[in-house]
């Protein structure tokens, strides 16, 4: 029933705002009150919005790209350099750099020893001594410059990764600029924020205290990342280590080797325009023996590739039991509901499963498509593929690059094979530009498969390529069960024209990243964490958690009203101790958590009492020893 006295007040309330004469009095009253802050409030908005009017003072930097991009000492066009496998030479001593869309030399790199890894370290955790005492408004300066050099030097910034990597400047722009933009971006926004000493509950026993948790550095950050972003996978660690106060060292990889010593350049140069201590951010070159130095040497591990390099990390990592961060492959859903609009989410089909030749992590791997609009799908999507042509992205107009690796084509190939040996069609197929002799093996037309089915390899291993293989599904429950169908868990994409099926879907599926009638928007939002689950990896990089990642977590806790209110054990539980204290801790227990008022009061009487009792107790021997005295 109502609780009769709240229904009287409401009653004698509504009797009298129904008077107009109070009602016009409230109101004035109310608006005498709310005015001052409403002027206040938009005299604040006003100000923010004029102080974004004023330029920061952000000083450029000069990086040097004379020798990246001056062909006068390149191979003539028509000569090739072949180095199976690729990056390698005979004495393992260099690293060996060219172009996957044309095969010309680029030059070489050193490959790095054990003990110069371990060197490289040292001078880096000398340098993290000197930056861990640094400020954030210095930390922000810093990420400022690269954001200003970033965004007047995007052509530069891409066609250092395209002709390293094969990719399209497109791809390089949404790939390697627009994600650093973003990260940058948010740490200018948010980084201090969540570095800051976060207070948290101190519970019922410990009312008295105040807990908190700090975020320090944790010295040394180690990375060892891919190719296929070797902008990004370079920025991505090195700006979440160096804002958090840590130094760190990244190896890049020998794949993609010539573009991140120049990145490094763009580092550096910023890094001393702050006053930056050297050899704060280090870039290493090498293959296998140079990773696993840097694992042993280093506070922390952030690898990005394979599953199979993942687990050797991790045994070499369990020797000195550092943290580790895995983000390994993918094999992405794109689950599409018989309730979307075919055309545009085809567009983005297409998109997904070609970025960047298809070479992403969590690139659209795995499209489960309604059977009722299955046919109007796959008509849309071929007659995209069919249009999408294919060649050097550097040398015309072209709208998907190489393929990185040699003898990658090969592998997607033999994928391609097998699911057609097994009973799929190709259905739809990208064109080739003009392509170099030399170089037709690092290419691979757009290959659009139906009539797939899970027995294949193409829908078991992650392909790494633009091959876009559709299965049908009658019910979303087969949608789920096919989706999860896979030893990766690293994202899925789900369209539907009603949000709350698309949701129900993505909730049941096992992975880390989603997005919801969109593909990799996840990625693009840097507030959130990255990472996948099964061989898709653990431990997560980007957003709060991913910097916070990079932090030695400390738990504190002191005294609220010191030096007035300080830890005092009380008399039972003290040594030696008296023989009712088990009695005392079950009614301190109850005293704190007891489910009842009533019990737990009764409890706190039993508490007072036992002290009580305790303390003439110990007055009474004092009493008797000083008689005795």
């Amino acid at each position: 029933m109502p609780n009769l006295v709240s229904i009287i007040i409401c009653q004698g309330y509504s009797e009298i705002l129904g008077n107009p004469k109070i009602r016009v009095f409230v109101g004035v009253e109310t608006m005498a009150f709310w005015w001052p802050l409403l002027v206040l409030a938009f005299a604040y908005a006003l100000c923010r919005f004029l102080l974004m009017l004023i330029p920061p003072n952000v000083p450029s930097i000069d990086v040097d790209a004379s020798d990246v991009m001056d062909d006068k000492n390149q191979i003539p066009e028509n000569s090739f350099i072949y180095i199976p496998p690729r990056g390698r030479t005979q004495s393992d001593t260099k690293v060996q750099c060219y172009e996957p869309a044309t095969m010309k030399y680029l030059g070489y790199l050193p490959a790095l020893t054990p003990d110069e890894v371990r060197v490289r370290v040292v001078q880096a955790r000398k340098a993290q001594k000197v930056w861990e005492k640094s400020s954030f408004k210095q930390r922000r300066q810093f990420l400022r410059i690269l954001l200003k050099y970033i965004i007047e030097h995007q052509e530069l910034i891409c066609e250092i990764s395209s002709r390293d990597t094969g990719k399209t400047m497109v791809d390089a722009s949404l790939g390697e600029i627009m994600t650093t933009c973003e990260k940058i971006t948010w740490l200018l926004s948010e980084g201090e924020k969540w570095l800051k000493p976060e207070y948290r509950s101190s519970g019922r026993s410990m009312l008295h205290k105040r807990s908190r948790v700090e975020f320090h550095p944790l010295g040394v950050i180690g990375a060892i990342v891919s190719w296929n972003y070797p902008f990004h996978n370079i920025f991505n660690p090195m700006l979440a280590a160096v804002f958090s106060g840590n130094s760190v060292v990244i190896k890049v990889s020998e794949h993609a080797s010539w573009s991140g010593c120049f990145y490094f350049r763009i580092i550096q140069s910023a890094l001393a325009a702050v006053g930056a201590p050297e050899n704060l951010v280090e870039i290493i070159t090498g293959f296998a023996e140079t990773g696993e130095a840097l694992v042993s040497s280093v506070d922390k591990i952030i690898f990005v590739g394979s599953p199979g390099v993942g687990r050797m990390i991790m045994r070499k990592a369990s020797e000195t039991l550092i943290p580790v961060t895995l983000e390994l492959g993918g094999k992405d859903a794109f689950i599409v509901c018989d309730d979307v609009d075919v055309e545009r989410v085809a567009q983005i089909a297409v998109r997904g499963v070609l970025q960047s030749s298809g070479q992403n992590c969590a690139g659209a791997e795995r499209f489960y498509v309604h059977k009722d609009i299955y046919s109007s799908f796959v008509s849309q999507v071929a007659k995209i593929i069919k249009a999408v042509s294919v060649g050097p992205p550097l040398s015309g107009r072209y709208d998907m690059g190489a393929i990185c690796l040699q003898e990658h084509s090969e592998r997607l190939q033999s994928l391609v094979n097998d699911a057609i040996e097994k009973g799929a069609e190709i259905i739809a197929r990208g064109s080739f530009g003009h392509i170099g002799e030399g170089a037709v093996d690092q290419f691979f037309p757009p290959t659009v498969l139906g009539n797939v089915k899970h027995t294949m390899k193409l829908m078991q291993e992650e392909a790494f390529g633009p091959i876009m293989p559709i299965m049908k599904f009658s019910t979303d429950e087969e949608a789920i069960k096919l989706a999860n169908d896979s030893r990766y868990g690293l994202g899925c994409a789900v369209f539907s024209g009603s949000q709350r099926r698309a949701r129900e879907i993505a909730s049941q599926i096992q992975c880390g990243v989603v997005a919801i009638n969109d593909f990799a928007s996840t990625y693009m939002c840097q507030s959130l964490p990255f990472g996948g689950v099964k061989d898709s990896g653990f431990g997560r990089f980007a957003g709060v958690e991913g910097l916070r990642a990079c932090c030695l977590v400390k738990s504190v806790v002191e005294d609220r009203w010191w030096p007035y209110i300080k830890t005092k054990i009380p008399k039972p539980i003290q040594y030696p101790i008296s023989e009712n204290c088990f009695e005392f801790q079950e009614s301190l227990v109850e005293t704190l958590y007891g489910l009842n008022i009533w019990d737990r009061l009764r409890a706190l009487v039993n508490v007072l009492k036992m002290i009580s009792e305790q303390q003439n107790a110990s007055d009474n021997n004092s009493s008797s020893t000083r008689r005795n005295d």
